[in-house]
């Protein structure tokens, strides 16, 4: 079986290829590398049942030869990220969506997207399950990201109903682990970036906006289960387990242990959701999927990740 996954060799994407060749699979990774990074997957590139494509997928994508499944995680993801480049986060939602579904419809392969949490907004349902339709502001400097994902998320179904393709969605919520930039911008990794610095733990507003911090390895998991369901609406996956921002940030001042380290509040972002929860009892319905990693395990996990990272 073959399976190729764009933004291979970002946070996500080389989990995924990862987890798709330990399951017997010829991986083709597919990446412009504007926020990846070929050191995600470097212990790949010898491997014979992998393989590397530097590419837009904003631009005509081909792959040569039979392909039975398409992974789509190439975009932009974290703020930093999509204001400074919000027209290519526009054009992989769009034209990157429209490009890889032609090519599942030519190769007759089953395609999964990479959709989040953020077609929620900022959400006035709590905890959010999928038939909410989300409080977005689509012209707010959030609406790059969040509409594209959106936009991405209809016209896949458009291609399910109309020409009968296999796909499915997930809805990723806030997910963290090795391999994540030190830079990117997200709040675990800037939290874990500062305090390893002995830096102030940049607060946005008082911190009681809340999160649900999900470890890589119960996503990947997740969305296996989900590729190979039969179901093709959109599914949460994520941790329920719900903390403020200031709780965070002391649990990741705790976890260092440098006591140089502080709490420095910033204005809070425009459109930054308030509250963010994951009602997952579909994903436990149709995929017996339930995230089995604590945040005290994951934060433990992830943490010699950032050490070496940082201090290099």
């Amino acid at each position: 079986m073959k399976v190729l996954i764009t933004g291979a060799a970002g946070f996500l994407g080389s989990h995924l290829s990862d987890r798709f060749l330990a399951e017997g699979y010829e991986v083709i990774g597919m990446d412009n590398l504007i926020t990846g990074s070929m050191d995600n997957i470097a212990h790949l590139m010898p491997r014979e049942d992998f393989t590397f494509y530097h590419h837009d997928v904003s631009k005509f994508v081909h792959v040569p030869g039979e392909l039975d499944y398409i992974l789509h995680f190439a975009s932009p993801a974290s703020p930093i990220d999509y204001l400074k480049m919000p027209i290519q986060t526009l054009k992989v939602g769009s034209l990157g969506t429209h490009n890889l579904l032609g090519l599942a419809k030519a190769k007759q392969a089953r395609m999964l997207i990479a959709s989040t949490s953020e077609v929620y907004g900022d959400p006035l349902v709590h905890p959010q399950t999928e038939d909410y339709w989300g409080n977005v502001n689509p012209v707010g400097p959030r609406g790059v990201y969040d509409e594209a994902k959106r936009f991405q998320e209809a016209m896949t179904m458009a291609y399910h109903t109309f020409h009968g393709l296999e796909t499915r969605i997930v809805r990723i919520f806030n997910t963290y682990g090795p391999r994540m930039r030190v830079d990117d911008g997200r709040v675990l990794p800037a939290f874990i970036s500062q305090a390893i610095r002995g830096e102030g733990l940049t607060v946005f507003g008082d911190g009681s906006q809340t999160r649900s911090f999900c470890y890589v390895d119960d996503l990947v998991e997740g969305i296996y289960r989900l590729l190979l369901s039969d179901y093709p609406q959109p599914v949460n996956i994520g941790n329920g387990d719900e903390i403020t921002i200031m709780d965070f940030a002391r649990e990741v001042l705790d976890l260092v242990g440098n006591d140089k380290a502080w709490l420095d509040h910033r204005p809070l972002p425009v459109d930054d959701p308030k509250k963010r929860r994951p009602d997952t009892s579909l994903a436990r319905k149709v995929l017996d999927w339930q995230p089995k990693v604590s945040r005290a395990e994951g934060l433990a996990k992830t943490l010699p990740y950032f050490l070496e990272k940082v201090k290099s």
